[in-house]
């Protein structure tokens, strides 16, 4: 038996909605909530993560914001769609390189940052990856920073 082109269609329309609602999910409030690893956290940056910290601030936050909670001109990147299962360390470091094109926020794409040497990339990296683990976005897995 066939299915009426209603029913299709209904499926069409529910399938574009769960989709939707899945890339609208990750910007909720960016600045929510969002701490620094130390406030309130049950441990502290490491020294790449401080020397990341200071990398982040000079060219990272004015798009993506203090503590990595967004603004109205980057998303934030305390959320798990930025988990290292989907977006890996590579990822961070090629976008940074390399610019990215929009996929998961509505800012646009993202130019290449110039000036970070892949050595700064890694040190924002690890900062990054402090402020997702005070934010809760590693959950209770067993991801390792590694830095």
């Amino acid at each position: 038996m066939r299915p009426s082109s209603s029913l299709v269609l209904c499926a069409v329309v529910a399938a574009l909605a769960v989709l939707a609602a899945a890339a609208c999910g990750t910007e909720s409030d960016p600045q929510a909530g969002a701490q620094r690893p130390g406030d309130g956290a049950a441990y502290a940056l490491s020294d790449t993560g401080r020397e990341g910290e200071g990398l982040f601030n000079a060219n990272c936050s004015a798009c993506h914001g203090v503590n990595a909670a967004g603004t109205d001109q980057g998303p934030t990147l305390i959320d798990r769609i930025y988990h290292p299962n989907h977006h890996s360390d590579f990822s961070f470091a090629n976008a940074m390189s390399r610019g990215v094109g929009q996929h998961h926020w509505r800012f646009g794409d993202m130019p290449r940052v110039t000036g970070v040497t892949p050595e700064d990339a890694a040190k924002i990296i690890c900062y990054v990856r402090h402020v997702q683990r005070a934010n809760g976005i590693f959950g209770d897995d067993a991801y390792t920073i590694r830095c």
